[in-house]
């Protein structure tokens, strides 16, 4: 009996053995395991590409958001500008970046717009980008020239019949949201406006100041401060309400043009197959961000509204907003250069 019991002590010793070893083993490796891309992201600068030159909306959002991020994520977040293309040189930067969360885009409408836009984009928006978070979204406003004689929406009708081809509208560059607010404008009232792209919206502010173009549709947030200033003259917003910001102003609409509707958006996303745990982290930050009493305050006095939320709901809404100014595109018959 005693010897059958040494034997089976034996025998379990050996295993015993390897379960403390094996336990040891998993120990150690935890300890010597390399964090995971949420825990270490991020450890060096992070690259926030704007597709655009700075001034307009769409730097003035980013830069009014970069402070507060850099401080949450413990690194810099530093504004790239790269205008071109109605924004795809700078989200094909981005498309090209490793999906490391050190390379991220600010998106725009354009981005949507794009879609259909150009027949061979060397991306696609859902394929090649994750979405991360929305940020605002906003109206563009219809503004003119002070000394053009013109002081709301009916009265640009009438002196664009009158006067046909003499209306220049100048935009941020070619398929942007400005630029097809134009477009439908022309299509639902049958005027004639000859659209000058610039490189930048607020390049063709500062002309629309000076008279080298008559009017623009423009980002409300890029061109409220001129607006307030009295340098230029508003006449209505784009979207299918009234804007906070200027509850003065009609929508055009309902200023005479029925069915007119417009409206733009800015957003974050990042190369497609970026660690869920940095989306997650940068989602977050955005998020807590545009919360921040101070930020909001200012948001909401460019004419923007907080539009932060979960990166699922960003996808959703970008694949609806495709959909939808693609028929916008078809409907003005617009075409990339």
């Amino acid at each position: 009996m005693a010897a059958r019991d040494s034997v089976r002590a034996l025998r379990r010793r050996p295993a015993a053995a390897l379960m403390a070893a094996a336990s040891l083993m998993l120990a150690l490796a935890a300890l010597g395991a390399p964090a995971t891309a949420g825990d270490s992201w991020p450890a060096r600068p992070i690259h926030w590409i704007v597709p655009y030159v700075p001034g307009g909306g769409t730097d003035i959002t980013a830069r009014l958001l970069t402070p507060a991020l850099s401080r949450a994520l413990g690194q810099q977040v530093v504004i790239d500008n790269r205008p071109g293309a109605a924004g795809n040189l700078g989200t094909e930067l981005v498309v090209s970046a490793p999906p490391d969360g050190y390379t991220i885009l600010f998106a725009t409408v354009a981005n949507s717009i794009n879609e259909s836009l150009y027949e061979n984009l060397p991306f696609k928006l859902e394929r090649d980008l994750a979405s991360v978070s929305l940020l605002t979204k906003l109206p563009n406003v219809l503004e003119v020239n002070l000394d053009l004689p013109i002081t709301d929406v009916r009265g640009l009708i009438d002196y664009a019949r009158a006067h046909p081809g003499a209306l220049n509208f100048g935009s941020g560059g070619t398929g942007t949201s400005v630029h097809l607010s134009g477009e439908l404008f022309k299509a639902l009232t049958g005027i004639s406006m000859v659209h000058v792209p610039y490189r930048g919206a607020a390049a063709a502010l500062a002309d629309v100041i000076a008279g080298q173009v008559q009017l623009m549709f423009d980002n409300l947030p890029g061109s409220i401060e001129q607006i307030r200033a009295g340098r230029v003259r508003a006449l209505a917003v784009t979207d299918s309400e009234r804007s906070p910001a200027l509850p003065e102003l009609p929508t055009i609409a309902e200023a005479g043009v029925p069915g007119y509707a417009a409206s733009a958006w800015f957003g974050v996303m990042a190369p497609a197959k970026t660690p869920p745990a940095v989306i997650a982290r940068l989602n977050r930050e955005l998020v807590a961000a545009l919360a921040q009493p101070e930020i909001a305050q200012r948001i909401a006095a460019l004419g923007s509204v907080p539009a932060a939320g979960p990166p699922a709901a960003m996808e959703a809404f970008v694949h609806e907003e495709i959909a939808k100014w693609a028929k916008i595109v078809a409907f003005a018959g617009a075409k990339a250069p």
